[in-house]
């Protein structure tokens, strides 16, 4: 097998091919690498990879179509077949020249994150299992375009039908949803399943969205096994025929043996499907995107009622990420059950639970206290491009949304809270809206102006950045809510108009604000701009959601309190480092210098005050000195702390003892970051330099040859 591997292996490289093969591979990856990782700055190759995946179908029968077609066609082949070599041996040989062949673009491609990383956040797991998804994806296609080789003595022929090959296998996926759709009954769901084990990107595609499963690895595995053997036989069976002179004796070409071999393969793959997916699949994704948190693993063990997920699709249409997340919480309870309705055998079905027709793969989930839907597009985060005008995914929010459902439906208690508007305060986006429908809270908002008193309902109070001062009458309302034993959420921003009624509010808790907005000077406490905090975060009952994370507090003020009060308790959870200051100076927000009569830090900029109230009790508020910090924007930097700090905090202050919010889980963790120089000398070698340097070798060595 060796001598055949390196004659093989030496006739890629001493003919144009194997160069040609190389040059293609790496201009294509050199142009997404580029575009994809480089200029736009994203922290993983799987889209790189998952871009030039359809590049095989070219490539890979070229590089095969020669293999044994040639040889058959000129008759060298007889000097193989009548060797003292095994079939194997030469089969094996042939195949792992061309797998070396391909795993040289593969290995170049594996030493990119070596730069990446240097750049910010890159995501690692997600970009090594795709690359071996890659490299299997090729190797199978490298088997099957060898089989086919092995049939033939046309090399067209053989570069057709791998090509026809390979291209089935890359649109079976689309296929198996087209027959799904088409036929109505169970025939066209099995028809659609036996069509998918022939589906060689759909596993390709789990390994590149940061779920390695097992289950992918040996379909590649065992199947390109499989082709390999169906090659050896008819090797094997043209080798009896030139050594026995034509004639063929019974067992020499072994159906059985091919038989045996695929009722292995179909037999591993399907047990795997019954094997749970604890134990095959794993999440490698920097934000653990497929892995349950211990908030819902909690709620959903400690669950007494029966709880039914109803999935509007037919099972062959299912939204596989959507699927998995469903099939983990179904293992952790007897109580969750999920079924999926064909829309088209059922189609009435969600009238007994809405009017409203629900979007495909959209969910109903049942339980005691009634039902909740679950629209398809709110399991996804959606963000409009500003170049494209075109909405894109850059979130998953499944776990969340479900969690949420489950809470609703066997949960009675729903706390209540107002915020307040009227003063210019700063809106919440819709995902920390959805963060209070996932406390299992109602929300609504309230102008003081238009009532008399806080409604007696009100578990609480949020403040969100008023940029104009209260009138003595408004903060007179939510000082007598608050003396009430009222709770209050309170985020305070800085603003060059007199806020005296405002402060009036915190000075109830015995705090007020550092004249200034914060710099910070020490560079592992700031991203990018000194204004943009990444403070200490101390470990809290409030904080332990975030443990082990980072906050991002943008553009935050300083608050100062009396530790000595009487009838008032303080926990600082958020603080600055020693080298910080507050600049007093804020106009431009450019000049991060220090001047003499800046006050000088470390700052307080998130506290929890609680405080003895007239009526009896308590009254608890947390004051988040950051304008920005609950916010889409600064949530993306860390991503997802700011949002579950936004629900322990809403959580606290109501008073949830078995409270779950799950935040929404972005698919980046943050860009990468380039300067224009890289860029271009990145661009240049990855484009032009390698693949024109193959091209040129190749053709150095082919023109010598020739002149031989």
């Amino acid at each position: 097998m060796k001598a055949i591997y390196k004659r093989e292996l030496k006739s890629f490289f001493y003919s144009f091919v194997g160069w040609l093969f190389l040059a293609v591979t790496l201009f294509m990856m050199g142009i997404y690498f580029t575009v994809y990782n480089v200029m736009s700055g994203y922290p993983t190759i799987s889209y790189v990879l998952q871009s030039i995946v359809f590049l095989f179908i070219l490539t890979i029968p070229i590089l095969t179509m020669r293999v044994f077609a040639e040889e058959r066609k000129y008759k060298t082949d007889q000097l193989i077949l009548t060797a003292p070599v095994s079939v194997g041996s030469i089969v094996l040989g042939k195949y792992f020249a061309l797998v070396t062949v391909l795993a040289i673009p593969t290995v170049i491609m594996g030493l990119t994150p070596l730069v990446l990383m240097r750049a910010g956040a890159f995501q690692i797991g997600i970009s090594y299992t795709s690359l071996l998804g890659f490299f299997l994806y090729g190797c199978l296609g490298l088997a099957i375009g060898l089989f086919l080789s092995s049939l033939t003595e046309s090399v067209v022929i053989a570069a057709v039908l791998a090509m026809a090959a390979l291209f089935l296998g890359y649109i079976m996926a689309g296929l198996c949803s087209m027959v799904s759709a088409a036929g109505t009954g169970s025939l066209a769901d099995y028809v659609a399943k036996v069509l998918s084990c022939l589906d060689m990107v759909g596993r390709f595609d789990s390994l590149s969205n940061g779920y390695f499963q097992m289950e992918s690895v040996v379909y590649y595995v065992t199947l390109t096994a499989f082709v390999l053997l169906c090659t050896a036989q008819s090797i094997q069976k043209r080798r009896y025929t030139v050594s026995r002179k034509g004639v063929l004796r019974l067992g020499v070409y072994n159906a059985a043996t091919i038989l045996i071999m695929a009722v292995v393969t179909v037999s591993l793959n399907l047990f795997l499907n019954y094997v749970p997916d604890r134990y095959t699949s794993f999440d490698v994704t920097a934000n653990k995107l497929y892995t349950l948190t211990e908030e819902t693993k909690d709620m959903i063990g400690s669950l007494t009622e029966d709880v039914t997920i109803y999935v509007l699709t037919e099972e062959a249409a299912k939204d596989e990420d959507l699927d998995k997340t469903l099939q983990q919480i179904r293992g952790l309870s007897k109580h969750i059950a999920v079924e999926y309705i064909d829309p088209l055998s059922n189609p009435k079905f969600y009238y007994n639970y809405t009017q409203t027709e629900p979007t495909g793969n959209s969910l109903i989930v049942e339980g005691k206290n009634g039902s909740v839907v679950v629209d398809y597009h709110s399991i996804y985060q959606y963000e409009m491009n500003g170049m494209s005008y075109q909405y894109t995914v850059t979130g998953y929010d499944g776990e969340g949304q479900i969690a949420l459902a489950i809470a609703k439906v066997t949960q009675d208690a729903v706390p209540k809270f107002y915020l307040i508007t009227g003063h210019d305060e700063l809106a919440y986006e819709e995902s920390f809206l959805a963060t209070l429908d996932k406390e299992n809270l109602a929300y609504e908002n309230l102008s003081l102006y238009a009532v008399d008193e806080i409604p007696q309902d009100a578990q609480g109070i949020v403040i969100n950045a008023p940029t104009s001062d209260y009138s003595e009458e408004d903060a007179d309302k939510i000082l007598r809510y608050l003396d009430q034993g009222g709770n209050a959420l309170i985020v305070p921003t800085w603003t060059n108009e007199e806020m005296q009624n405002f402060e009036k509010i915190l000075n109830y808790y015995g705090v007020s604000l550092v004249d200034g907005m914060i710099v910070e000077e020490d560079r592992s406490h700031y991203y990018q701009t000194p204004y943009w905090l990444f403070p200490s975060v101390a470990q809290e009952d409030l904080t332990e959601r975030i443990s082990g994370g980072a906050v991002f507090a943008p553009y935050a003020r300083g608050l100062i309190y009396d530790e000595e009060a009487e009838g008032i308790y303080y926990r600082p959870f958020l603080t600055t480092s020693d080298s910080a200051f507050s600049k007093t100076e804020v106009a431009g927000g450019e000049d991060y210098s220090r001047q003499e009569t800046d006050p000088a830090g470390p700052f307080v900029i998130g506290l929890e005050a609680e405080k003895s109230a007239q009526a009896g009790g308590s009254s608890k508020a947390v004051i988040v000195a950051s304008e920005q910090i609950f916010t889409s924007a600064a949530d993306k930097v860390v991503p997802g702390y700011n949002m579950k700090l936004f629900g322990s905090i809403v959580s606290s202050l109501a008073d949830q003892e078995n409270s779950i919010s799950i935040p929404v889980k972005y698919f980046d963790i943050g860009y990468l970051s380039f300067d224009a120089k890289a860029v271009s000398i990145v661009g240049t070698v990855s484009i032009f330099v390698l693949p024109l340097g193959c091209l040129l070798t190749g053709m150095v060595i082919w023109i010598k040859r020739r002149k031989r």
